[in-house]
């Protein structure tokens, strides 16, 4: 258990995967503690692969009980730039793009914005298929995650 203010450093990749984008999708998010492990995966029956990179990190972080030092990696560009660079922005300008146009999956980026609050965390993004065993793993599952019947 956490004592005190000390909070505990938790490992988390993540990644989301579509068929035919949009179509079937799933998601995935390896969290390490120490020396657990623990998987959560999940789907939708139509969705796109960005709505599924953010649902990733989304139930990732809800899925943690107490406030804790995260490194967080994703091989999304769009999730991390989206989350360290374009969210302030969205925000102070009513949830619009640079060019004056609606941002997209606005809703996740909502959650994704309330789910980081109690943490802090370090964005990392890894190339995809680039050898990175944690990363292929997780990329493995949100493609299964799609085939499942849960």
């Amino acid at each position: 258990m956490i004592k005190n203010q000390e909070k505990s450093e938790v490992i988390i990749y993540t990644d989301g995967a579509c068929k035919n984008n949009p179509g079937p999708g799933g998601w995935a998010a390896i969290l390490i503690y120490k020396a657990q492990e623990k998987i959560i995966s999940g789907k939708e029956s139509f969705t796109t692969n960005n709505r599924m990179e953010l649902l990733a990190v989304i139930n990732a972080l809800n899925s943690l009980k107490f406030s804790c030092e995260i490194s967080l990696y994703t091989d999304s560009q769009y999730v991390q730039n989206g989350i360290t660079k374009w969210l302030p922005g969205w925000r102070k300008k009513n949830w619009r793009t640079s060019n004056g146009s609606a941002v997209k999956n606005q809703d996740l980026w909502e959650l994704l914005d309330l789910a980081t609050k109690k943490h802090n965390i370090s964005w990392h993004w890894v190339k995809a298929h680039n050898g990175n065993a944690i990363n292929e793993r997780v990329d493995y599952l949100a493609r299964q995650a799609i085939l499942c019947d849960k």
